[in-house]
């Protein structure tokens, strides 16, 4: 069903009517960094932002929680960037988020493959040496090369410290002996989903943000969904069963975005071509941004 063909209640405010416009000076902004050509495995990454935003529509404005209503911030919706991927497509998102930190409090990328989390974090700060990072993530994404694989890799090559990185629910077979030795060799702080057994997310996300802020340096957030258990996110092709809940992550998205340092978000790896009919990928998704939004909003 359409934003469209959903019942209209004049009390009940419909999430994607949010993003209804281009404020300039909105407090957050979502963009669309469709990416997908260099990923691992084949993926359908790029129908992900249109589908997000369209899920958005079966959410309200209303966190009963928090008692927040999101219709007390401002939003804006800056589009997809075009042809994210490649050098030429590299250079595009570099252009279209340019700038963005001085007019927005808070940066929302949707993907897209994990690639973006490099050309997004990589074009915010052309200066990488004080800004930190956190990934929720069942893979380190330190490969080689230049793939959905390989993000935090090339902002480290780009001069991102490996001390600055704190990684969060980094998976058992999910990655190589080789690769997990960099990750130790380059300083990364790793918070692996054995560890979330007898550990809080809140807890969890307060080490995370002490390490990756420290002396107050802004932060970058990438929120890969595969860190969810396959049952929860079956778009997402490189989830394996035991992940984390999809309350978890929204939990996380919410705390993260809380702390005035995390300046942006990525939300990423997800196949919207490959959800079930009842969408429950996509729209967690959704729900990731309303949880940030929320989080932003305690600030």
């Amino acid at each position: 069903m359409s934003a469209a063909a959903l019942p209209h209640d004049p009390k009940w405010t419909r999430a994607h009517s949010l993003f209804s416009g281009g404020n300039s000076q909105a407090d957050i902004a979502l963009i669309g960094i469709p990416a997908h050509v260099s990923s691992i495995s084949a993926t359908s990454a790029h129908l992900t932002p249109a589908a997000v935003r369209e899920a958005l529509a079966r959410y309200s404005t209303f966190s009963t929680s928090a008692g927040i209503d999101l219709a007390g911030n401002t939003f804006a919706d800056l589009g997809d960037v075009q042809s994210p991927d490649g050098v030429e497509g590299h250079a595009r998102v570099k252009a279209a988020v340019n700038g963005l930190l001085s007019a927005h409090k808070l940066v929302v990328a949707l993907g897209g493959d994990n690639s973006i989390t490099y050309s997004v974090a990589s074009s915010l700060w052309p200066d990488l040496t004080n800004v930190g990072l956190i990934t929720f993530d069942a893979h380190h994404d330190l490969r080689d090369g230049n793939s959905n694989g390989s993000p935090v890799w090339q902002l480290i090559q780009a001069g991102l410290p490996g001390k600055n990185i704190v990684q969060i629910g980094i998976a058992d077979f999910a990655n190589s002996a080789q690769y997990s030795a960099r990750a130790k060799e380059n300083g990364i702080t790793v918070i692996s989903r054995a560890d979330l057994r007898t550990r809080s997310i809140a807890d969890a996300v307060k080490t995370a943000l002490a390490i990756a802020g420290s002396r107050g340096r802004e932060i970058y957030v990438d929120l890969d969904v595969d860190v969810c258990d396959r049952s929860v996110v079956p778009a997402c092709p490189a989830a394996m069963p035991g992940g984390m809940s999809a309350d978890e992550l929204r939990q996380g998205a919410f705390l993260l975005a809380a702390d005035k340092r995390v300046r942006a978000i990525d939300i990423t790896e997800i196949d919207a071509a490959l959800d079930t009919p009842d969408q429950r990928t996509v729209r967690l998704a959704a729900l990731l941004v309303l949880e940030a939004a929320s989080g932003f909003a305690t600030r």
